[in-house]
This record gives C-alpha cells, sequence and structure tokens, in this order.
C-alpha cells in the first residue's frame, strides 16, 4: 500500500470528496450570480457574510488577535487572494463558460513553480517540472483556442481567459505572502480577517455598481457561493490538513476541473468543445508534474509554502 494510501482514512476520503465538490463548484455558481448581480457585489456578500460564519469559530479558537496584530499583511493576503481573484472571476465568468473558468484557474501550481524559482527555489523547475509547464501551458493553449477561435467570440473571449490566468497568478503568490509574513498567525484567522476586510471595503463598490434588482437564482447563488464555497469550504479544508497533513491536502485541485467542467454542461448546458477534451488532461498532467516533480510520494520541501488552495 502506498504512502498516501496509508494516510487517507475513511474521514479523510469524506473531506477530500467534499472539498473536490465544494471548490469545484464556486464558477457555476459565480456565473449564474453575475446574471443579474455586478461583480463587486458578488465579491461584497461572499466575503462578508463568509467572515460573520467564519468569525464565531475565530473567536472562539483565540485566533483573531493575532491576525489583527499583523494586520497589514492579512490585508495584503486577502488583497491577493479575495478582493483581486474574485472580481477578475466574477467580470470573465460575464464572457466565459463556467467549466471554462475552472480549468484555467487549475493552472496555479503552474504559476507556483515559476514564482517559487524566482524566489530562490532552484528544485522547482527540475526537468520533469519544466516538462510540466510545457504540457500545462500547451493545454491552456488548446482550451481557450477552442472558444476563443469561435466566430465573434475571439478577443472577448481572449481577454477574459487572460483575467482568469492572472487570478491564478494571484492565487499562486497568496501563499507566499503566508509563508514568509504570517507564519505565526494562524490560517483561520488570517482568512476569517481578510474576508472581514475585503467584505467591508467592497460595500461601497457594491452599492456604487448595482443597478438591477437581484434575481432569485443570482441571489441564491451568491448565497451557496458564501456558505458552501467560502465559510462552509475553509473549515473543511482546515480539517483536512489536520488529517492528512499540508502537502497532501490540496490534491482535491486536480480534481476541481473535473467538476467544474461536469456542472457547468449537466447544469448550464455549456458545450464541450474540442479544445476543452484535448486541453483538460493536458493542464492536470502539467500541473501535476510541476508541482510533484512526477513523484507519487508528495513531500514538502523546506521553506515550500502552506497550501492555501483557490475557491
Amino acid at each position: 500500500m502506498s504512502a498516501l494510501a496509508t494516510r487517507f482514512t475513511p474521514r479523510a476520503w469524506l473531506l477530500f470528496a467534499t472539498m473536490c465538490l465544494l471548490w469545484g463548484m464556486p464558477y457555476l455558481f459565480i456565473k449564474e450570480a453575475v446574471e443579474s448581480l455586478s461583480p463587486p457585489a458578488v465579491v461584497c456578500i461572499r466575503t462578508l457574510g463568509a467572515a460573520l460564519l467564519l468569525l464565531p469559530f475565530a473567536l472562539r479558537a483565540g485566533v483573531v488577535r493575532p491576525a489583527l496584530r499583523a494586520w497589514r499583511w492579512v490585508l495584503v493576503f486577502g488583497l491577493l487572494e479575495m478582493a483581486g481573484p474574485f472580481l477578475l472571476l466574477g467580470h470573465a465568468e460575464q464572457t466565459l463558460p463556467s467549466g471554462l473558468t475552472g480549468l484555467l484557474v487549475a493552472t496555479v501550481p503552474l504559476f507556483a513553480a515559476i514564482i517559487g524559482f524566482v524566489g530562490g527555489d532552484r528544485g522547482a523547475l527540475s526537468p520533469v517540472r519544466i516538462v510540466g509547464l510545457a504540457v500545462g501551458f500547451i493545454g491552456v493553449a488548446a482550451v481557450v483556442a477552442g472558444p476563443g477561435l469561435a466566430a465573434g467570440g475571439g478577443v472577448p473571449v481572449l481577454l477574459a481567459s487572460g483575467e482568469v490566468l492572472l487570478v491564478a497568478v494571484l492565487y499562486a503568490i497568496a501563499p507566499f505572502v503566508v509563508a514568509t509574513k504570517l507564519r505565526g498567525v494562524p490560517s483561520l484567522g488570517s482568512i476569517t480577517m481578510s474576508l472581514l476586510f475585503i467584505g467591508v471595503g467592497y460595500l461601497p463598490f457594491a452599492f456604487l455598481t448595482q443597478h438591477e434588482t437581484p434575481t432569485l437564482p443570482s441571489l441564491l447563488s451568491v448565497a451557496a457561493l458564501t456558505v458552501f464555497c467560502t465559510a462552509v469550504a475553509f473549515l473543511a479544508f482546515f480539517a483536512l490538513i489536520a488529517e492528512v497533513g499540508p502537502a497532501r491536502a490540496p490534491l482535491f485541485t486536480y480534481v476541481n476541473p473535473l467538476v467544474a467542467i461536469a456542472l457547468g454542461a449537466l447544469v448550464l448546458a455549456e458545450p464541450l468543445h474540442a479544445g476543452l477534451i484535448v486541453g483538460l488532461p493536458l493542464v492536470i498532467a502539467g500541473c501535476w508534474l510541476a508541482a510533484t516533480g512526477g513523484s507519487v510520494r508528495i513531500r514538502r520541501r523546506p521553506g515550500e509554502p502552506p497550501p492555501v488552495a483557490p475557491g
């Protein structure tokens, strides 16, 4: 039996499956939410609502005070992990299918490998990882080319795809901030206070940009996004880290694109174009090689940042 299997208890597999679903669903809910809610309004409701849901857990755990002492870097983390990505995703999904968005976000390990190398980790770009980067970006090109070359969709689709790839870059940078500037701050405290800071900061923009009455599907979608894909998902993520360790916990991110694409096709009837079918396995394989170097035994290298999975 492999080392990976010995670490995954029934509880761990349940948490793993939960995370595959909870962080595979946001793209569907974002797509529905921005039908009648402005992207800033979606960000505000999601972050402020999730902060209020997580705050009792953070207070009980005594992690709010340490986060407030490091409020500047908690805010920076929030800008990288929430303020920028959530807004860009909402804007991009006014153009892109939800499944395509979920797959492009899955390129985080590719950018994390490059950022790690630039930061001095020469092992981040070993020959196998370089192959992974090449395979992954070929997959991205195939995925974007499908709808991007469709009639009338070229420039808007390419620009929106660029927004999502920028989200992946921001998600890749955020853990390095945690590792270098928030090392002694509990994750629950950092995330709760980041959500609170960003939610309050987005309040005026939400009011200024929301010009139409939200529809019921949009309100239900943003509520699900807030409760399940943010508050509950972060609590489940912490539980998974405690169960299997920080190196193995983010493995579910390789399944998230499959969930996003399946939900987009089944619920929203999004087309499965040839570029998506060809690019999906290339992106996932490339991300796995770039993140692990092709090893089935996942070890956290010295100085490697702790996982902060996208949601």
